[in-house]
């Protein structure tokens, strides 16, 4: 077996010996292995060298082999080693809301809460983020993966801030919504609180067996399940997202939702309450490993009831 690497975009001259052995492999109907699913868009770049080596090796009839479930199910389900990885970037990732919880104050800027997120990430820890920071304030908090980061933060709104830190390739992904002012205003614990009991319900019944997401058996879906418990409370209109994703060498990582729950998954878990016309944006979001009975929390320390919220912005202050 051998294995190549090159970049989508390339020159024919640069690689002419590799193409003119695909051709000779090609006519001995050798098999070719390579990612080619067609949902994932991850894989978009595989797909397109691959559809630009046919063209320039002329080659019409060959076996390929698409690996990407094989791929995907190793990928899935987590060792020990790698659990401990994630739980790394969990707490580096704990070290930066506890900063960002006592940056947060009225007159500051989104970009500079952001700043002293990714200070702990490069210059403490010395780390990179997983993805793009969110810090979204106000109105900003209703928009999915905002990342404006010019707005002021104003007393007697919320600020929604969504980071998490990659280490040795593995990802966190923490959200917590903070009080500008320190303190929730009535209406915002009434939300603030529906939002944790719908996590912790969720949490409660994540287990081997379960669906992250499947249309086909809601009673067994968690995300369904998300979505039916905030119909009881008549908030389900303003959840607009999945209740969570796989998580590991990708901060939405791979993994086929058609598949339960098994032991080893990591998995999010992120209900969410965006009301627009309230300038209230909220999400609580939490990263777990599925284990033989239930559902273990990589990020429990990592403060989320109202009162504790406030209580950690009050002490930083």
């Amino acid at each position: 077996i051998q294995g190549y690497s090159m970049r989508g975009q390339f020159k024919q001259e640069h690689y002419k010996d590799f193409i003119t052995d695909l051709q000779a492999k090609a006519k001995k109907c050798e098999r070719f292995f390579t990612l080619l699913d067609g949902n994932d868009q991850a894989t978009f770049q595989q797909r397109y060298l691959w559809n630009e080596l046919q063209k320039c090796a002329a080659l019409t009839s060959t076996n390929v082999t698409d690996i990407s479930p094989l791929v995907y199910s190793m990928r899935r389900t987590k060792d020990q080693f790698e659990i401990a990885l994630i739980h790394n970037a969990v707490q580096i990732t704990h070290m930066a809301h506890e900063t960002v919880a006592g940056m947060i104050e009225a007159g500051k800027k989104e970009h500079e809460v952001v700043a002293s997120a990714e200070y702990v990430f490069m210059h403490v820890a010395g780390v990179q983020a997983a993805f793009p920071s969110v810090v979204a304030t106000g109105k900003n908090a209703t928009m999915l993966h905002y990342t404006g980061r010019m707005h002021e933060l104003k007393n007697n709104e919320l600020v929604v801030v969504d980071i998490g830190a990659e280490y040795c390739g593995y990802a966190a992904d923490l959200s917590r919504t903070y009080p500008v002012s320190g303190m929730f205003t009535k209406r915002q614990r009434e939300l603030y609180d529906i939002v944790l009991e719908t996590q912790l319900y969720i949490e409660s019944i994540a287990a081997i067996g379960m669906y992250l997401r499947n249309e086909q058996y809601p009673e067994q879906s968690l995300h369904h399940l998300a979505v039916a418990f905030l119909r009881k409370k008549k908030y389900d209109k303003y959840f607009c997202h999945g209740i969570g994703h796989f998580l590991g060498l990708d901060v939405h990582d791979v993994g086929d939702h058609n598949v339960p729950l098994k032991e080893g998954d990591a998995i999010t878990i992120e209900p969410g309450i965006y009301i627009p016309e309230e300038n209230i944006g909220i999400r609580i979001e939490d990263d777990y490993i599925i284990v033989q009975d239930g559902a273990a929390c990589l990020s429990h320390e990592v403060p989320k009831q109202a009162d504790e919220i406030e209580m950690l912005m009050n002490k930083l202050h």
